[in-house]
């Protein structure tokens, strides 16, 4: 439940954050299809799109920051509406970081347009992890705007499908340059995307369980670990 104020200003300060981060969130989860689109039809048109929304997202993480500390020095939160403003600000820390992944891949998609053999290349594998941290992102992004906590345990899962994923690519890339020196450089940018969809995967996994301390005062990336310390939820 979205805790609600006699001071309608600070609800439109909270709900301007939130409207700043889905923004960002929004742009990024294009970038990040849009990339997997890129490896999957060899399209450099995308490419570029994804590198000139890689400008924009980073202008945007200024401004959600920014946005995010004038909120706590003129409205003071406290209980949850501080650790929303805080899981605001990594939120969009970990939104940057997959955008600059999504910019990563990119790069690597013009790299393999060169290649002559990459139809044979397992891009149909790349492109399946693409589409599950594309859904991973979404599912992130949709937990942190409806304050859904329960989303977190279903990322983790999905998190250990992509990691699978990615050592089974990993694998049959090292074989592949073992097998056939010619494809060395095209199979070792492919190991570059598979580890940036990885972290991709990651991070959204991390807005997810930044939504756990917000509704439960629980740090979900230590929750294994005995080391909580549980704050009062309102």
């Amino acid at each position: 439940m979205v805790p609600e104020h006699t001071d309608r200003g600070f609800d439109a300060d909270i709900d301007g954050m939130r409207s700043a981060v889905m923004t960002m969130g929004g742009l990024v989860e294009r970038q990040v299809r849009r990339a997997g689109e890129a490896i999957r039809q060899n399209d450099l048109r995308l490419v570029t799109d994804v590198l000139a929304d890689e400008r924009v997202v980073n202008q945007l993480h200024v401004q959600v920051d920014l946005l995010c500390n004038q909120l706590i020095a003129r409205r003071q939160p406290i209980a949850i509406d501080l650790r929303e403003v805080m899981a605001a600000i990594h939120a969009v820390n970990d939104l940057e970081r997959i955008g600059d992944e999504a910019k990563k891949i990119a790069y690597k998609v013009r790299h393999l347009d060169a290649y002559s053999r990459r139809d044979t290349l397992p891009l149909d594998k790349v492109q399946t992890m693409a589409g599950l941290v594309t859904s991973m992102l979404e599912q992130a992004l949709d937990a942190f705007l409806r304050h859904d906590a329960r989303s977190s345990d279903d990322l983790v899962e999905r998190d250990r499908a992509v990691d699978k994923l990615r050592d089974e690519l990993n694998d049959e890339l090292v074989a592949r340059m073992s097998a056939e020196p010619g494809s060395v450089t095209a199979a070792l940018d492919l190991v570059f995307v598979v580890q940036s969809l990885e972290r991709i995967g990651d991070h959204a996994k991390n807005i997810a369980e930044y939504v756990v301390n917000v509704v439960e005062g629980i740090d979900a990336r230590h929750a294994h670990s005995g080391e909580n310390s549980v704050v009062p939820s309102r």
